[in-house]
């Protein structure tokens, strides 16, 4: 009996090994639905529709965008994990795997629900300032002289996080301004309401653009094409301001592994086209395609950041 058990068993692996890559192969069947954490006209949407259009004509099958925006992202993540449809997909930046880990005592969901793919793109981040502030080591000079009078704000998540870590790091003392919405801030920095905002180039650009604003660093990898002549926070001299800020594809909990590397492999092949990164361009975004591997090692050097910089600054996480 154990004989014919361990015979069934080889059989049903046998089995399972050469049906899977078929059916990878001829999936979808039907509509695919991408579901978003942000809302209609963000770079993040306007990157996945992007990679939607392109993954539909591979595909032979329509993908559908889905917009769930607000709470940090828990919305658009519950609602994937309640789907359990294998035509559903979530596109999204790091935040709801990383720094919700940090920020939030207990999220209404389990990570290991969220399973990488392929990274797509990655955002590029900035620091802007009012008036003369010229570049960050003047802004360090301007903070030692006039200690908590110079206000920031930044968007949730990692801008937030970055650049509180680098006010820690170098022992300043800046006051935190909080908006519900972030269009007043950037009407503030403008006016000199408040001095420096941290945020999405996309987002720093309008007040800099205005002449009452500066940008000072872009604090991820690389200098955008949009403005060239802005440095990086590490060619500047803080490498702590560092940050990848990557937005990818993922599946759901138990999805096969030779559909998953079917879809990576699909969302490398679009992202290949030159189109596709001049398209980018223009949102403040560029190409960071990665395999399932590589993502995975994105998010998990990101979560480790958010918690170095949460521990650093004494962050308690709300309820």
């Amino acid at each position: 009996m154990r004989l014919f058990a361990r015979a069934l068993a080889l059989a049903a692996s046998l089995f399972t090994l050469s049906v899977l890559p078929a059916s990878a192969q001829n999936w979808p069947q039907r509509t695919v639905r991408v579901i978003l954490p942000i809302g209609p006209g963000s770079a993040t949407d306007l990157t996945a529709r992007l990679f939607a259009e392109r993954l539909a004509a591979r595909w032979g099958q329509p993908v559908v965008v889905e917009n769930r925006p607000g709470a940090d992202g828990i919305p658009a993540v519950t609602s994937f994990i309640a789907a359990r449809d294998e035509h559903t997909l979530f596109f999204s930046f790091g935040g709801p795997v990383t720094t919700n880990l940090v920020t939030r005592e207990k999220l209404p969901y389990d990570i290991a629900e969220l399973v990488p793919i392929a990274s797509a793109s990655e955002s590029f981040l900035a620091i802007a300032a009012h008036g003369d502030i010229a570049s960050l080591d003047d802004l360090v000079k301007r903070a030692r002289a006039e200690p908590g009078k110079i206000n920031w704000a930044a968007t949730p998540g990692l801008p937030y996080f970055l650049f509180a870590g680098f006010l820690k790091s170098a022992g300043l003392d800046m006051t935190h301004v909080a908006y519900r919405d972030f269009a007043p801030a950037q009407q503030d920095v403008t006016e000199g309401r408040i001095q420096v905002i941290s945020a999405s180039l996309q987002l720093a650009l309008a007040p800099a653009r205005s002449g009452k604003a500066k940008l000072l660093a872009i604090t991820t990898s690389a200098r955008s094409p949009l403005v060239p002549e802005v440095p990086t926070a590490t060619e500047a001299g803080y490498p702590v301001l560092a940050v990848e800020s990557f937005q990818g594809f993922f599946g759901w909990r138990g999805m096969p592994d030779a559909l998953r590397d079917r879809i990576a492999a699909d969302v490398r092949t679009v992202g290949s086209d030159p189109e596709i990164a001049q398209r980018l361009t223009p949102i403040g975004q560029m190409l960071r395609l990665g395999s399932p591997a590589e993502f995975a090692a994105m998010i998990e050097r990101q979560r480790a950041q958010a918690r170095t910089i949460a521990t650093a600054i004494g962050l308690k996480p709300t309820q």
